[in-house]
């Protein structure tokens, strides 16, 4: 399934009153569960991302919960939020130097981080500027959609 495809079907199930939706085509198989909705005897499915959806495992919406509360406890502070489900990356590569480190000025547009999806690594710029306070992720971490990544001052 294409990403387009799967961005739109992960929209269309944000803004409906449906809590899960479950596809089946020649390429695999995705299922679609919005945040908050506990998945009862989930099982593993084809490697695919989503946006504001849980995708099975179900272990994959646990990760959330702790940086989302750290961004809370934040009042004022502007966030950068993942803009899509996937594996979070701090540098292009594993040996290189990472984009950004607690202390770095960023300006809007500026790259922060790669997220993996569906084998593809996306690089995910800044929309906001402002001096990296916080870094919620960890190198390798799964991460969902509107997850917080970073806490700017």
């Amino acid at each position: 399934m294409d990403l387009r495809k799967l961005k739109t079907l992960i929209d269309l199930v944000s803004e409906s009153s449906i809590s899960e939706l479950e596809i089946t085509e020649a390429e695999g198989k995705v299922r679609i569960v919005k945040a908050g909705h506990p998945m009862v005897g989930a099982m593993p499915v084809a490697s695919v991302a989503a946006a504001p959806a849980v995708l099975a495992p179900a272990a994959a919406a646990t990760p959330a919960a702790a940086p989302a509360a750290a961004a809370a406890e934040l009042p004022e502070a502007k966030v950068i939020k993942s803009p899509m489900v996937g594996t979070f990356y701090r540098s292009a590569s594993p040996g290189a130097k990472a984009f950004v480190d607690v202390g770095s000025t960023v300006k809007a547009g500026e790259p922060v981080c790669i997220i993996e999806a569906m084998k593809i690594m996306n690089e995910i710029e800044a929309d906001l500027g402002g001096t990296i306070a916080r870094i919620l992720c960890e190198n390798g971490q799964a991460v969902e959609f509107g997850q917080p990544l970073f806490v700017l001052e």
